[in-house]
């Protein structure tokens, strides 16, 4: 028996197929059992050995990657990192792959790739080992070593600028490994007439605008990328770009979105601990916090200053998330009201925002 993480690499690139081997192979505990230039390939691989997690090209000869995914999770759910170029035609095919059940997405350009992948090693390891520990069902250590900055340094914690009481409930939601699809899921359920909502979702810049507009096409709510001074209004809700964060402030009595570059905090820009700190400053009691799935703790540090200030807050629970951690470091610090499955948030946060 060994607890090796055994990967598979499917990509059409030999480039691909030989960094990525190298750098996986170098990395304790995980084995690459083997390369294939595509899924053909690889499915005739996986019947001999079956790994714990592939990574993914989309565009393929004989059978794309979407195809694939699908066939893979339809017959034996694993966890997959898509490693995608990140291009605006591509974009819409990644958020396909990321809703058919991929659980990360590692980018590549389209030139100067082996460097890329080279310099970019501590986060294909760092992908790759979350992607062991999801949670899948049918249909890594973290990267080393900078300094992990709180919301802090970008939003200084000072005392809450709330109104005392206002007649529209903000509702803020943070996620990350395994959103894509427990969002998908939560915007759907709700109906046109619910509370303006702001999200959180870690992704690379370039993807947020093509994952907005795909909720928006199936959600009856209005999903959008956010922009800076855009108002949050009931029945849409605003998606943080990648590479930004993004912050809440009142004008009068209406909540507008502040979007704006910023040092990484807790790793990620956008950062959840910088959304909820600021909701928690100028929404207060009058706002809804709900933290999803994901690898790290960013967020529970906000949801707990959110929970101070008098907001509502929930968790997903463990059986329903991908990677329960997030949530479950929220718990630990107390900042969470309630733990649910992720098919009863939709009602509970309809239910916690007052609306019938």
């Amino acid at each position: 028996m060994t607890n090796e993480i055994r990967v598979l690499v499917v990509d059409d690139s030999a480039v691909v197929r030989q960094v990525m081997t190298a750098i996986l192979s170098e990395a304790p505990g995980i084995k690459v059992i083997g390369a294939a230039s595509d899924p053909i390939f690889a499915l005739e691989k996986m019947r001999r050995e079956w790994p714990d997690v592939i990574t993914l090209d989309v565009e393929m000869p004989r059978m794309d990657g979407i195809t694939f995914l699908r066939k893979v999770m339809a017959e034996r759910p694993t966890p997959v990192v898509i490693c995608s170029s990140l291009t605006d035609a591509g974009a819409e095919t990644t958020m396909q792959a990321l809703a058919a059940g991929a659980v990360s997405i590692i980018t590549k350009p389209t030139l100067g790739l082996k460097s890329f992948l080279q310099d970019a090693a501590a986060d294909v390891v760092a992908a790759v080992r979350a992607a062991a520990r999801a949670n899948l069902r049918p249909l890594a250590n973290p990267r080393p070593v900078e300094a992990k900055l709180s919301a802090d340094a970008v939003l200084p914690p000072v005392g809450s600028q709330a109104m005392a009481q206002t007649t529209e409930t903000l509702v803020a939601i943070g996620t990350s490994t395994g959103g894509t699809q427990a969002l998908e899921v939560l915007l759907t359920a709700l109906p046109r007439v619910c509370p303006g909502m702001v999200i959180v979702q870690h992704m690379p810049e370039k993807f947020t605008a093509s994952f907005a507009q795909r909720l928006n096409s199936l959600c009856e709510i209005e999903v959008l990328e956010a922009q800076d001074g855009q108002r949050v209004i009931p029945g849409r809700a605003l998606i943080a770009p990648g590479g930004k964060h993004m912050m809440v402030r009142r004008s009068g009595a209406q909540y507008v979105v502040e979007v704006r570059d910023g040092p990484l905090v807790n790793r990620h820009r956008p950062s959840v601990d910088v959304l909820f700190r600021s909701v928690a400053r100028y929404a207060g009691k009058n706002a809804l916090g709900i933290i999803m799935t994901g690898m790290g703790d960013d967020g529970a540090r906000g949801l707990k200053e959110m929970h101070d200030a008098g907001a509502y807050t929930l968790a997903q629970d463990e059986a329903s998330c991908v990677v329960y951690g997030m949530p479950k470091e929220a718990v630990k610090m107390g900042g969470v009201d309630r733990s649910l499955p992720l098919s009863a948030l939709a009602g509970a946060l309809l239910v916690g925002a007052r609306v019938s």
